[in-house]
């Protein structure tokens, strides 16, 4: 076991864990947060997606002790009761059906938009390529995407704003 310093959601949390201990654990059994899930502990499916100075990274395959910088998950891209543009464009486009992809989801699509603020249709379905959907809400998906970048074009920064950082993910 050994200390590990996180910053989560605005917060720093001091832990005695061991290093190889995937981040998705921490952050669920630890610090008790929902967001992430575990879904193919392999870093395909994008359930447990984080987001790691603002680029997607897959929390199931990341060692805590790879986990710097400031670590966002779906809990934290909302502040003060106001939703970010990518979380309110889910629920005016009702992309969720079971809803379990949803955190891989929303915080896939933040990346995007943080990267690319208007993406095209192509970009859109590159970005999310990671973020598998069982109930195939894909169509919904990228309306979400497309209302999300009208919404922040129109200065709806929501809660975190848009940032520089972005792209693919990061295993």
């Amino acid at each position: 076991m050994s200390e590990v310093t996180l910053r989560v959601n605005g917060e720093t949390h001091a832990l005695d864990v061991d290093p190889s201990t995937p981040l998705l654990y921490i952050l669920r059994n630890d610090l008790g947060l929902r967001g992430p899930r575990f879904g193919c502990g392999l870093g395909q499916c994008g359930t447990c997606t984080v987001l790691m100075d603002g680029r997607a990274i897959r929390a199931c395959m990341r060692p805590v002790s790879r986990a710097e910088g400031e670590i966002t998950t779906l809990e934290g891209l909302s502040a003060d009761g106001e939703l970010d543009p990518v979380q309110q464009a889910w629920i005016d486009e009702q992309v969720p059906q079971c809803g379990y992809c949803q955190n891989g989801q929303i915080l896939s699509a933040k990346a995007l938009l943080d990267r690319n603020p208007d993406p095209s249709d192509e970009e859109i379905r590159q970005g999310m390529n990671g973020a598998l959907c069982r109930c195939m809400t894909y169509y919904r998906v990228q309306s979400a995407v497309r209302r999300a970048s009208d919404a922040m074009a129109n200065g709806a920064g929501g809660a975190n704003g848009a940032g520089e950082a972005g792209g693919e993910v990061d295993r």
